[in-house]
């Protein structure tokens, strides 16, 4: 029995899509998850634990839970779902975007986790004492915080890109497979292994390997550097 030829024009604009959603992500999650870590890490209030377990959460729930909520929470018939109708004048649902909302959600607690962990070994003297010698609060964040926790925020950048690229159930259930449009690497595995395409489900495991294998490679060289 003869595999099927392999389509090439069929194999960039999933890998294309899922790079775009990945980067979107991961520019997102990067920025709300160091400045919540920065801020976690430095305050302590009651139902602190609660808040911190409420941001990790997506980590340890199914994907298609992660999914059926966030169905529940931007779809047409809700509030957040019906604003954004009213503004964009076109539903969320079923789009790209919300496949980079998706991946947000599933890959916020590892970069929030790696930054709270960067910015908790952050000696505070040494920012206590730069504001002493009459350094303001970017000052002391620019030149003493982000110097040192630097390789975290590398590692977290890179977890979190890496994380978006291969997320599939909660996309699946909000963004859909519609190719050209909202298929990802991970979703077009999944329609090529189940409509027996094995050779382009090949083409895009092995890309997907690639990339992501580059990725942790960066971040091991980041974290012995």
């Amino acid at each position: 029995m003869e595999m099927p030829m392999i389509d090439w024009s069929l194999f960039w604009a999933p890998v294309r899509l899922s790079l775009i959603v990945a980067l979107l992500s991961s520019m997102v999650t990067i920025i709300v998850g160091s400045l919540l870590a920065k801020w976690m890490s430095r305050k302590t209030f009651r139902g602190k634990l609660f808040l911190e377990t409420a941001f990790m959460l997506p980590i340890v729930l199914p994907p298609t839970v992660v999914g059926f909520l966030l169905l529940v929470l931007f779809g047409r018939n809700s509030f957040v779902g019906s604003v954004i109708e009213r503004i964009f004048d076109a539903p969320l649902l079923f789009t790209w975007w919300a496949a980079v909302i998706a991946s947000i959600v599933v890959s916020f607690p590892l970069v929030y986790q790696t930054m709270k962990v960067g910015f908790s070994s952050v000696d505070q003297e040494l920012e206590a004492a730069g504001r002493s010698i009459g350094a303001n609060e970017w000052q002391v964040f620019r030149y003493i915080t982000l110097p040192l926790v630097w390789p975290s925020l590398m590692t977290a950048y890179i977890l979190g890109f890496a994380r978006s690229l291969g997320e599939f159930g909660a996309t699946l259930m909000i963004a859909g497979n519609i190719p050209g449009k909202t298929q990802t690497v991970p979703t077009a595995i999944y329609i090529a292994v189940d409509s027996g395409n094995t050779s382009m489900a090949w083409v895009w495991t092995i890309s997907i390997i690639v990339i992501s294998f580059l990725l942790l490679l960066i971040t091991g060289r980041n974290k012995t550097t």
